[in-house]
């Protein structure tokens, strides 16, 4: 058990010396955001997705099979949001990757300003009885700054910090522990990471509930403001985690 808390401490309060640097409490906090986003999307826009593409994957299956709640149009438009942004977010990256540190400033930029957008729309609008324009209009949002954050999640290559998806991750807690004969590596920051998802997607939840049904992007929107003040700090550090993988 201490390993595995020495491992978690390691990656909320990380060695600054350490290959990838102050990065992996940033991306815990983006993978908070993508529990609160993918809330608000499940929840108030349907049964659809923004940041869990495996999940409209298999959502548009149940539509095409006559499932009820599910909506074949609005996992493709999740789908083809999300890949848009993930090519804007590829962009960014292959255009600033000669620093880390400002491929994660930049893209955090461009996905504040989506999400910003997203709560102004829906804090406007009636989310209680979501038309199809605003429905749209949020899922196209909102999958293009999910899009955004996993190809710079990806180009980081943070070890199992994806932050937005959890298959592998939760895979390698039980493959990798010494119950399966493995080392035990890196548990704690993956329990850390799929604990970040729990509590977006729990304090989504509750907040569409029992508050406002566009507190869950405000939320978000403020958690991606302070990474994105972090963030600007970092672009100019000159040390090695700065550097390209």
């Amino acid at each position: 058990m201490s390993a595995v808390l020495r491992d978690a401490w390691a990656t909320v309060v990380p060695d600054m010396k350490d290959r990838h640097g102050p990065l992996p409490p940033l991306m815990l906090g983006l993978t908070v955001v993508t529990g609160l986003v993918d809330a608000f999307s499940y929840l108030v826009l349907g049964h659809v997705f923004v940041a869990n593409m495996t999940g409209n994957v298999v959502f548009s299956g149940f539509a095409i099979a006559g499932a009820a709640g599910f909506s074949l149009a609005a996992s493709l438009a999740a789908l083809a949001a999300f890949a848009a942004g993930a090519l804007l977010g590829g962009r960014l990256a292959h255009g600033a990757g000669a620093h880390r540190g400002r491929v994660l400033h930049l893209a955090l930029l461009l996905e504040t300003a989506l999400v910003l957008a997203a709560y102004i729309v829906a804090q406007t609008t009636d989310t209680a009885h979501v038309s199809t324009a605003v429905q749209y209009t949020l899922i196209a949002l909102l999958g293009l700054a999910m899009g955004v954050q996993n190809a710079t999640a990806r180009a980081l290559a943070v070890p199992d910090l994806t932050t937005t998806v959890l298959t592998l991750t939760i895979t390698g807690v039980a493959a990798d522990s010494r119950l399966a004969g493995g080392k035990g590596s890196r548990i704690g920051r993956r329990l850390l990471s799929a604990a970040a998802m729990f509590a977006g997607g729990l304090a989504g939840a509750v907040a569409v509930e029992h508050g406002g049904r566009a507190l869950p992007l405000l939320f978000a929107a403020l958690l991606l403001v302070a990474a994105s003040v972090t963030a600007f700090a970092l672009t100019r550090s000159d040390a090695s985690w700065t550097k390209p993988l």
